[in-house]
This record gives structure tokens, sequence and C-alpha cells, in this order.
């Protein structure tokens, strides 16, 4: 359902911490003021590949750990405690299933399966737990997991003793970072596309509680809405990732990248030299970002699914309000190389010509105008 201009006041000043720009009168307060749950994280994502063991490879390359492996299912984590990063299962073609969030406690389970005529189920991850299975209105599933235990630590890749202008605290020894994986932490967000943008919004700020850190709207057509929002989990006092979920507008639907966090500025980098050494496509990268500052540097894997290693994301507790600002390609990064036609997904093709004709002809948020905006705005 939309949000209806009063369901929650409307900031009066922005507090410029993080955009130039506050919300208009009347514009998407960004949060919901009755969520039936506030989800904690992210806790997983769910894929099907046909290559197992072609994915586990890419996975070590890539730096994640294997928390578990069967004939039907791979499991992958990060070096911190908690849940595993991500599941592939076992299928006939390579697809994005859905993101699972962390529930903050058991008995949200039962609230949210309660509200939306769900059940709650035993669910096979590593540890043991629980979960409510849902549709977003995009259509994607969305599970809401509780884990019984969580998966200890893992050793550390320690960052590095940097000396700066007025800090000297390295002498005497010198830089020498190993050529290895990047060793993933843990899942930081991941980022879809909908063409149902307002009604899959506040979907996830209705249902799981979320609120948006950033909105992005389109040159000259501001006053019909955002067309993107980074979102974080909302825990109140305790600052957390800038966003955990991007939706972005757009003829495709479901998965765009996901973001996986690594130690410091070092570990992308060598993390990326051996990638390349290993034939891997680089997408997009090193750079840093405006809306949520994260260094970052992107990958495709072998089934051609994004993924990103990042670090030193911009951490926000729930009183901020949202920013605005127009959507550009030239505003995705602060520094860096030219943002490539492969990150943007404009590399044209008969396929997405027919996803771009299957979304105008549908009832959906898409329309020429909305279309020739987003053009625009990818390619200024």
């Amino acid at each position: 359902m939309s949000h209806p201009v009063n369901k929650i006041d409307a900031p009066t000043a922005h507090q410029d911490l993080h955009s130039e720009r506050g919300a208009l009168r009347g514009e998407h307060p960004g949060r919901s003021r009755n969520p039936v749950i506030k989800v904690a994280d992210l806790a997983w994502l769910e894929f099907e590949k046909p290559d197992l063991d072609r994915a586990e490879i890419f996975a070590r390359d890539f730096g994640f750990g294997v928390a578990a492996r069967t004939e039907d299912a791979l499991w992958l984590r990060g070096t911190f405690a908690g849940p595993p990063c991500m599941v592939i299962r076992r299928g006939h073609a390579s697809r994005f299933i859905g993101p699972a969030f962390r529930a903050a406690e058991p008995a949200d389970l039962d609230r949210l399966a309660h509200a939306t005529a769900s059940t709650v189920r035993d669910i096979n991850v590593p540890g043991g737990g629980r979960s409510v299975s849902l549709l977003d209105p995009s259509g994607l599933p969305v599970r809401v997991v509780h884990c019984r235990d969580q998966l200890p630590a893992l050793p550390e890749q320690p960052p590095l003793l940097l000396n700066t202008g007025g800090s000297q605290r390295r002498t005497n020894a010198t830089q020498r970072p190993p050529r290895e994986p990047s060793r993933i932490q843990r899942l930081g967000h991941v980022v879809m596309e909908t063409r149902s943008f307002l009604r899959t919004l506040d979907w996830y700020l209705d249902t799981l509680g979320m609120i948006v850190s950033d909105f992005l709207f389109l040159d000259g057509q501001r006053g019909r809405g955002p067309t993107m929002a980074f979102i974080r989990c909302d825990q109140g006092g305790v600052a957390v990732d800038h966003h955990t979920l991007a939706l972005h507008l757009g003829p495709g639907t479901g998965y765009v990248h996901s973001a996986y966090q690594v130690t410091d500025l070092d570990s992308i980098a060598a993390g990326g030299e051996y990638l390349a050494e290993r034939g891997y496509q680089r997408s997009w990268g090193i750079g840093r970002h405006i809306q949520g500052s994260q260094l970052f540097d992107y990958w495709r894997d072998p089934d051609r699914f994004m993924l990103e290693h990042f670090a030193d994301g911009d951490l926000f507790s729930c009183d901020l309000e949202p920013g605005w600002a127009p959507m550009s390609a030239s505003g995705l990064a602060q520094w860096g190389p030219r943002v490539t036609r492969d990150f943007l997904g404009a590399r044209p093709s008969p396929a997405k010509l027919r996803e771009v004709m299957t979304a105008l002809r549908g009832d959906n948020e898409l329309d020429p105008a909305r279309l020739l905006g987003l053009m625009k705005a990818m390619s200024s």
C-alpha cells in the first residue's frame, strides 16, 4: 500500500549531514509510523546455480569461507560471527531467489506470520532456525529468519597500520599486503530493481520496519516522487549501515548486485589484483560512493552476477532524516574511474529490449517519461 502524505510528519529542516537537500513539504517521509516488525539486518541471499563446484571456486577467490557444503547446497560465510552470507542451491539455471532478513527476536516471526497470514517454519540452515516466507509487491520471495545458533567468528584479515600527515604510527617497518583473496567479513547490502517502486518501497517500510537514508529522483520529475531509495534497518540509537537494501525503478525485476564488507582499501585492492590474475571481470572500481560513502570495487562472477567488495561505509542511527538528490551516473562516485556501461546495465541486447517493452505494456510505474528520464540520468 502507498503512504498517505500524513502517515508520519515530514521533517521540517534538513540536518545537512549527508545530502545538500532534504524533503519538500508532502514528500515521502521515508518510514512507516507503525510497521509490523523491525528487522535487524540482512541474514543471507539465496541463489540457484547448476554448477556448485564452479560457484565454490569463485566464492573462495572472492573471499568467502564455506560454512557447509552438501550435494545440493553451498552455504557461504564471512569472518564475523553470525548467520551465513549466502546459500547457493543446485538448480537448472543460474538465478537469484531472494533475500533473507534477520528478525531481532523469535517472537517477531510469530507477529509477522499473524499479520501476513503466513506460517513460521523450521529451516535447514547451519545452526538451525525458523523463518516466515513472504512475497514483496514485485513478486520476489523474501524470508524473515531467526537462527538458533550463530556461526563462530573466524580469524580476521588485519587492517594495515597507516602513516598519515600528522600521525606516524609505523616506523622501521614496511607495508607488504599479501596478494590473496579479500577476506569477506559480512554481507552488507543488496540492490534490487523493480517496476513497482513505490509499492515495493512501502512494503519494506510497513512490513519490515526499514527506514530510508537517501532518495534519488529524476531531473525535472521530482514531483512524481523518487525513483531510488537507499534503505537501512531501524535499531533505534544504534548506528547501522547507510543501506541494507537499495531499490530502484527500472524495466527489470530482482537482483542488481550485493555487497560484502572487507577490512580496508588495501584488502579491496590486493583482493582485486588476485581476482584479475585469475581472469575474473571487474565491472567497475575502485572508487568511493556518494550515498553511503563506501570504498567500492565491483566484479562479475562466472554466472554474470555482480558482487561488490566494500569498506568504510557510513553508519546512521534512526534519527537521521532522508537526503534527497537527483539521480545521475556522475553522482554515483566521489572519485574513481568513470562508471561503466556494464555496471549501469546499459549494454543493448535483444533481452534488454524485450524487458523494456514488457515493462512499458504492464500495469506498473514505468511509463515512457520515466524510462526517458532514467536513460538521461544514466548518461549524465
